[in-house]
């Protein structure tokens, strides 16, 4: 890879609008002590010590791009209920705007609740409604993405999918049209439902089981020639321009539909890996919006992405710290 400025691409990100399209969801935590069984069934009681709301899903997403410099813009679908109160504040709170946040009384706010004790999670309750949009609302939030994007300079969008509802179709195919015919580079974090609607966007990147799904190939993660016929499959129906597909130990691939590279992951102490992929899609859009070559943006994300595996629970990046991290590799 050729040297770069980093230090320069770094500064640019201050300057950047990015949109994140996707579901959003409250991260709340409940930590306690357990102390005995329950006399009404054989499960262990928990004395609460402490309780914790946080911002997930693609807002957590927002968070690291905030934490790189840039400037996010988060559309979402939520419900209108207390948990969206909270949801609200908690924007509120790290400073990110609501402009792009609709309410949908029809709806119900996604709040996944993990119970704690002893260092170990006993529970996961989560609270959610994850049909589509109704048309009525789909409509108003099409509308209102595609307003955001008409007034404001923005640099790439995001889309985050969780399979809960707030993309749909016509939003991918409105958005997507929108971003082409004015150069915005698309980037697309995908799951499940929406998969093969992804057409056309600049920058897709599935992990290596979304991969084997989306394309009905049966391969092995080491086997990169059978990762590039995959991906090579999956392009005669999306044409996409890249394909970033993280293979966790293994690093990241980045290709197109002629050729490969394999990004190796940095040997590191692995601690938790979640959030990495929401870090990792985040530092790409910033790469993109700055005119980085493919293989740069894949070598950065890979950092992005394994410096917070190295960090307990779901925390955004440290800016400085990748920085100096990308100076070292392209010095």
């Amino acid at each position: 890879m050729k040297k770069l400025d980093i230090k320069s691409i770094f500064d640019s990100f201050n300057n950047f609008n990015i949109l994140i399209i996707g579901d959003v969801m409250i991260d709340s935590y409940m930590w306690g002590k357990v102390n005995r069984i329950s006399p009404e069934a054989p499960v262990p009681i928990i004395m609460s010590t402490k309780q914790e709301n946080r911002l997930g899903g693609a807002a957590n997403v927002a968070l690291n791009v905030q934490a790189l410099g840039a400037n996010p813009i988060l559309c979402s679908v939520i419900g209108k209920d207390l948990k969206s109160k909270t949801f609200q504040s908690l924007l509120k709170k790290r400073q990110l705007t609501n402009e792009g946040i609709l309410e949908d009384e029809s709806r119900k706010t996604t709040v996944k609740t993990r119970i704690i004790a002893d260092n170990q999670q006993l529970l996961r309750v989560d609270e959610e409604i994850d049909k589509e949009l109704n048309k009525e609302v789909e409509s108003k939030f099409i509308k209102s993405i595609l307003t955001l994007i008409s007034d404001k300079q923005i640099d790439a969008i995001i889309f985050e999918d969780y399979d809960k509802g707030s993309i749909t179709p016509e939003i991918i195919k409105s958005v997507v049209d929108f971003a082409n015919k004015h150069n915005i580079p698309t980037l697309v974090d995908p799951k499940k439902r929406n998969f093969m609607e992804y057409k056309n966007v600049t920058l897709f990147k599935p992990n290596f089981k979304e991969l084997v799904e989306g394309s009905k190939i049966d391969i092995q993660k080491g086997d990169f020639e059978g990762i590039f016929s995959a991906s090579q499959k999956l392009d005669e129906e999306l044409s996409a321009k890249h394909y970033l597909i993280t293979l966790s130990e293994l690093g990241v691939f980045i290709g197109n539909k002629s050729s490969y590279k394999i990004i190796p992951a940095e040997i590191r102490d692995i601690a938790d890996v979640s959030g990495a992929g929401d870090t990792l899609i985040g530092t790409a859009s910033l790469c993109l919006a700055a005119g980085m070559e493919p293989e740069a943006i894949a070598t950065i994300s890979n950092l992005a992405g394994g410096l917070v595996c190295e960090k307990v629970g779901v925390v955004p990046i440290h800016k400085k710290q990748l920085e100096q991290e990308a100076i070292e590799k392209f010095s």
